[in-house]
């Protein structure tokens, strides 16, 4: 009886040994998993871009992409990365997915959301983001709408949005009598609104601003009450990140954006954007 105890005892001892061991060994291999230390030896940093003024632009004729996550993306991977990057084009319905598959590496100027929590991690925020509308002041469907977004809410007027953004899942979380016209781009929401097919346009407040603008004569623009989708604007990463590589993002980003640096940047891309608009 003895012996049999000794002997299962000495078992117990080695299978613990073992167990620990193989413990130790997959810590170590999840320690030396690193998104930065594969993007240096891949020599290249892939940010899916989908487009929005001015977080992200692209220009018809050569193809090249600016806007100050652009901006960012750019200066992250090549100042502190040391390695070339590349905008991958994408669309907003698809920009979560590739990160997940790995097509992308970042996936720029995604909104904070809980659910698209549940699928990416986010970086700190770069920027803050709130939805407004833009209407014809003309229009005599919102002669006497002001800022309650209830009051909006009517079987009369139709909105327009970019179909799969965070301006689309706001707006449609409100509206239910109302009619939701889901659009592929800003520009043909924009073109909707300007052509009177639809009442109301929908997208962030900073480029609605920028559209009012350069439109000046007929656009009236709303800051809606209770505020919608009042989130950050960050970096999607994979949420297999390890906390120390999404720490290098965090402070590069910080200090950034605490030095005014990101500022100086939605600047000159709102400047290019308003260009392009006129």
């Amino acid at each position: 009886m003895v012996r049999s105890i000794s002997s299962a005892l000495k078992a117990f001892a080695v299978c613990a040994g073992l167990s620990a061991g193989l413990l130790g060994q997959s810590v170590a291999q999840a320690a030396d998993t690193s998104l930065w230390k594969d993007v240096q030896k891949a020599g290249v940093l892939r940010c899916g871009a989908a487009v929005a003024a001015p977080y992200v632009m692209r220009d018809a004729k050569t193809s090249a992409y600016s806007g100050y996550f652009v901006d960012l993306c750019r200066d992250f991977g090549e100042r502190v990365l040391k390695v070339k990057v590349e905008f991958v084009d994408t669309n907003w319905d698809n920009l979560v997915a590739g990160l997940q598959s790995s097509k992308w590496d970042l996936a720029m100027a995604l909104n904070q959301t809980p659910e698209r929590a549940l699928a990416v991690a986010f970086s700190v925020p770069a920027t803050d983001y709130q939805v407004s509308l833009l209407v014809n002041k003309d229009n005599p469907k919102l002669a006497d709408v002001k800022d309650d977004i209830a009051a909006l809410d009517k079987p009369e007027l139709t909105f327009a949005v970019m179909s799969g953004t965070a301006q689309d899942k706001a707006i449609s979380s409100v509206i239910s009598k109302g009619k939701i016209m889901r659009l592929p781009g800003m520009d043909e929401a924009r073109l909707a609104v300007m052509s009177k097919r639809a009442d109301v346009l929908v997208d962030a407040s900073d480029t609605n601003h920028l559209f009012a603008l350069a439109n000046p004569g007929w656009t009236r623009e709303i800051l809606p009450k209770p505020a919608l989708a009042k989130q950050g604007v960050s970096f999607g990463v994979r949420r297999d990140i390890s906390p120390a590589d999404l720490q290098v993002l965090n402070i590069y980003l910080s200090q950034r954006r605490e030095t005014g640096e990101i500022q100086k940047l939605v600047d000159k891309a709102s400047t290019e954007a308003n260009a392009e608009v006129k």
